[in-house]
């Protein structure tokens, strides 16, 4: 183990610039909730949520039915828009059922 000593002036200028440091961090963190975003969901989340493979996910991508982004070579899905796909999902099929029954 290596000790080793400081002036106490450097230490409490070291000090000084992590404490600024944290703030910024918090202030970021804070901003982003404030903003209320929320985590993006991968693959195999979106996979699981829709009950649907990774081909079919992809089809969907190709066909424009879900938006995306990609970031660094993963792919990531905004929770809103899962959710707007399960929803037209659903109505598209209620709407089926209805027209069937009558």
């Amino acid at each position: 183990m290596d000790i080793i000593s400081m002036d106490t002036r450097l230490f409490d200028t070291l000090l000084r610039r992590m404490k600024a440091i944290e703030e910024k961090v918090t202030a970021l963190c804070a901003r982003g909730e404030d903003l209320k975003l929320k985590r993006w969901l991968d693959n195999q989340e979106v996979c699981e949520i829709l009950g649907i493979t990774q081909r079919t996910l992809q089809t969907y991508r190709n066909k424009g039915l879900l938006a995306y982004t990609c970031i660094r070579r993963k792919i990531f899905y905004k929770p809103e828009d899962v959710e707007n796909l399960l929803r037209s999902a659903y109505h598209t099929k209620a709407a089926a059922s209805c027209r069937t029954i009558s």
